[in-house]
C-alpha cells in the first residue's frame, strides 16, 4: 500500500484542527486513520465531516454508523445535510457540487484550512475513463485547492492515497478488524462511476496523479496581486516559460477575477497566449474577465461590461452576517440594512477620501469595485473606506496562487494572508 508521505503537505506546529471527508467508506476510513494516528503525534483535533445527502433509504443509517467510528477513533464527528429540493437531472455532478460545498463551508466554521480526502488510485483511473464517457470531472492532484466557488474559499484538499489501490487499502482496514459501509449505488452500471469501476476491474491500469507545475507557481508569484482584484503580469515572463503553464496562469488569472466556478475553455485561454507571445496591443474579455495587453504589461481585471449582461448583480447584505459579493469580495459584517452592487456609475458620489484613494486604482478595474448602498441611498466603496462597520477585501489573489500550485503546503497558506495584509496597507483606514 503506498501511501503519500502524509506530512508533506501539512504543518506540525499548528494547533487549527484537521478535516477529513468522512463518507464510512473504506477509502474514507482509510484516510481518517491516517489523518488521526499523524495529528494525534503532533497534538492537532481532526474532525470528521459526513455529507448526509438524503439519496439512500440507508443514509441515515450510515451517518449513525459514520458518528460512531469516527468518535471511537477519536475524531470530532459533524454531519452536514443536503436539504431541499434534488434536481431530476444532473443529480450526481449536482451532489458532488453540494458534497463540495458543504465541507468546505464547515472546515472553514471550524478553522480548518486543509480537508483530507480518501481517493485513491482507482479513483484517478476511473476518473480517466469518465471523462472519455464526457464526464466534467478535472483532473485529480494530490494538494489542489477546492473546486467549489466562492464557498471552497481558503480551503485546500490533501489527497495521501492517490498512490494505493483500493483492494490494498481494504486489506489492510480487514486485517485491523475494522468494518465500513459499501454503497450499493457503486455496482448500478446505469451511473458513470460503476461502469469505470467495473472497467477497471478488467485489470486496467491507474495513471499517475497530476503532478505540480513548478514554472506556473514561479510565473503566480511574480505576478502583481492589488487590492482592488486586478492580476498583472510581464509580458516576456509568460513568454519565457513553457506554454502549458502560462496556459495554466492565464486561465488562473481569469478566472480568479472573473469570481466564477467554471474555468474558461483551454482553446480561449490558448488564443489569448497566441497573442500576447505574439506581441500584440489588445483587450479581450473571457470567464468574466478583461484582459488589456500593452507593451510589457498584461493586466487582468473584473469585466464590467458583465453588467450588460445579466452579471454583477446587485446583492443585500443581512446585518450581522458576512457575505461574498460577485465571487470576488468578501464583505465583514453590516451593521444595518444595506445594498452591495458595482461601482459603475456611483464614482461621482462617493466621498472625496474615497475618490482620492480610488484614483489609484487600475482605471480597467474601478466600474466592478463593490460599492455599499445604504437605506439612506448613501454610496460608500467598502474596499476603500467602511460604513456600518463594513470592509471588504477581494478574493481573487489567494484563489489565484492556490489554483497556479503557488501556495504548495499547509505551512505556505499565509502566503493568502500576506495579500490581504498588503491590500489592507494599501487601502489605508479612511476617516
Amino acid at each position: 500500500m503506498i501511501i503519500e508521505r502524509f506530512d508533506a503537505r501539512l504543518d506540525s506546529t499548528l494547533t487549527q484542527p484537521l478535516a477529513v471527508a468522512f463518507s464510512g467508506g473504506g477509502d474514507s476510513l482509510a484516510a481518517l486513520i491516517v489523518a488521526l494516528r499523524w495529528a494525534k503525534a503532533c497534538g492537532r483535533p481532526v474532525i470528521a465531516l459526513h455529507v448526509d445527502h438524503g439519496l439512500q433509504p440507508q443514509s441515515g443509517a450510515w451517518a449513525a454508523f459514520s458518528a460512531e467510528v469516527a468518535t471511537e477513533l477519536g475524531a470530532e464527528f459533524r454531519l452536514l445535510a443536503w436539504d431541499g429540493d434534488k434536481p431530476t437531472r444532473g443529480l450526481a455532478a449536482a451532489a458532488r457540487r453540494v458534497r463540495h460545498a458543504l465541507i468546505a463551508n464547515a472546515a472553514r466554521d471550524a478553522g480548518a484550512s486543509v480537508v483530507v480526502f480518501g481517493h485513491t488510485a482507482d479513483d484517478l483511473a476511473e476518473a480517466v475513463l469518465m471523462r472519455a464517457e464526457g464526464s466534467s470531472l478535472g483532473a485529480l492532484g494530490v494538494w489542489r485547492p477546492s473546486p467549489v466557488w466562492p464557498e471552497g474559499r481558503e480551503v485546500m484538499l490533501f489527497r495521501p492515497l492517490l498512490r494505493a489501490r483500493r483492494a490494498a487499502l481494504r486489506a489492510a482496514l480487514q486485517a485491523e478488524g475494522y468494518d465500513w459501509i459499501e454503497d450499493p449505488a457503486n455496482d448500478e452500471l446505469a451511473q458513470p462511476r460503476a461502469r469505470a469501476r467495473a472497467a477497471l476491474d478488467l485489470g486496467r491500469c491507474a495513471p499517475p496523479p497530476a503532478a505540480d507545475d513548478p514554472a506556473a507557481a514561479a510565473l503566480a508569484h511574480a505576478a502583481e496581486i492589488d487590492p482592488w482584484g486586478a492580476i498583472g503580469f510581464d509580458r516576456e515572463a509568460l513568454r519565457a516559460e513553457p506554454p502549458a503553464s502560462a496556459l495554466t496562469v492565464l486561465a488562473a488569472a481569469m478566472l480568479s477575477v472573473g469570481g466564477g466556478e467554471r474555468p474558461p475553455r483551454r482553446r480561449s485561454v490558448e488564443a489569448l497566449r497566441a497573442r500576447l507571445a505574439a506581441g500584440e496591443a489588445f483587450t479581450a474579455t473571457l470567464a468574466g474577465a478583461k484582459l488589456a495587453a500593452r507593451g510589457r504589461r498584461v493586466l487582468v481585471a473584473r469585466d464590467a461590461g458583465e453588467l450588460a449582461r445579466g452579471r454583477l448583480q446587485p446583492m443585500a447584505l443581512e446585518p450581522g452576517e458576512p457575505s461574498v459579493w460577485d465571487g470576488r469580495f468578501a464583505l465583514g459584517r453590516a451593521e444595518a440594512d444595506a445594498t452591495v452592487s458595482a461601482l459603475k456609475g456611483h464614482a461621482a458620489r462617493l466621498s472625496a477620501a474615497e475618490r482620492r484613494v480610488l484614483a489609484s486604482a487600475p482605471a480597467i478595474a474601478r466600474p466592478a469595485l463593490p460599492v455599499l448602498v445604504d437605506s439612506r441611498a448613501r454610496p460608500t466603496c467598502p474596499i476603500l473606506a467602511g460604513r456600518n462597520g463594513v470592509r471588504a477585501r477581494s478574493l481573487a489573489g489567494g484563489r489565484f496562487l492556490a489554483a497556479c500550485g503557488a501556495i504548495s503546503a499547509e505551512r505556505t497558506a499565509p502566503e493568502a494572508a500576506a495579500i490581504r495584509a498588503r491590500g489592507e496597507k494599501a487601502c489605508g483606514a479612511l476617516s
